[in-house]
Order: C-alpha cells, then sequence, then structure tokens
C-alpha cells in the first residue's frame, strides 16, 4: 500500500512538535491526557528501519491487552500502523515510570473487532463519531505482552 503525505508540510511538522510534546508530558507526568489513557508505541519505520514513537490512546482488554484504534490519517492509515504491520515482531510499549515493554500486535477481524470497538466507543464516544465521518474502517489492534 502506498503512502502518501496529506496535509502538507506545516501540518506533518505541527503533527511532529505535538507527538515530542505529548510523549514527554507521559514520561514526565503521567499516562493520562484529556480523559484517555495514554501509552508511547514504539516501532521500526518500514523504510527507514529507524525507531519511532507514537503517542496514542489505548483501551483495556481484559488482564493485560491493550487496544489501539488506526484512527486519522485521512485517507490513509497513520504511519504507525503501517510500521507496526510492516515489523510487527519489533514492536513495544512505554507507560508513565516504566521501561519499554514487547508486545505482540493483532489485527481484529469479524465478531472480535466488533466487541472491542463497542468497548472502546463505550469508553470515549469520540471515536464512533470519528468512525461515521472516515471513508474507511479503522483497524483496532490488540497488544498482549510477550
Amino acid at each position: 500500500m502506498a503512502q502518501r503525505k496529506q496535509g502538507g508540510a506545516f501540518s506533518l511538522w505541527f503533527q511532529r512538535k505535538m507527538n515530542v510534546r505529548t510523549i514527554k508530558r507521559i514520561r514526565r507526568k503521567g499516562d493520562t491526557f484529556m480523559g484517555m489513557d495514554m501509552l508511547i508505541l514504539h516501532t521500526v519505520g518500514r523504510k527507514t528501519g529507524q525507531q519511532r514513537e507514537a503517542p496514542l490512546s489505548w483501551f483495556s482488554d481484559g488482564e493485560d491487552g491493550r487496544l489501539l484504534v488506526a484512527s486519522g490519517g485521512g485517507s490513509l492509515h497513520p504511519d504507525w500502523y503501517v510500521n507496526l504491520t510492516a515489523h510487527p515482531d519489533q514492536v513495544s510499549i512505554e507507560t508513565h515510570g516504566t521501561g519499554t515493554v514487547p508486545v505482540t500486535p493483532h489485527r481484529l477481524d469479524g465478531p472480535d473487532r466488533e466487541l472491542a470497538w463497542q468497548r472502546i466507543t463505550t469508553a470515549q464516544p469520540r471515536y464512533a463519531k470519528y468512525q461515521r465521518k472516515a471513508d474507511k474502517v479503522y483497524p483496532v489492534i490488540r497488544l498482549t505482552p510477550q
């Protein structure tokens, strides 16, 4: 799948600046932001092979599982999702006060996705609103510790 940048250079610059600030905030002050639980997702760039970090909201999926929604990115998937799918064996997460923990990502489909989606939209109804406006179905990813 070809990934094209949307929104122009300023938009990309602004997003990167905000990601850096949010990552610093998570590490310094805690892992809740705007009423959502946050983590730092560590991936490897699909083209560059360089380490990448993305601050993301997550939702509980039982004892140790975490759910992520690959929302945003316009008509394309976000870069972190493309990196995660390119190198699923090199994914880890970090929360406030912890080191990185290796995880195994698994994209949910069918009834598993529907059950997870219901849990996500109950916790944060804004995701249902985002999905209704989108031209694509947002992937839901379950992360489980290795």
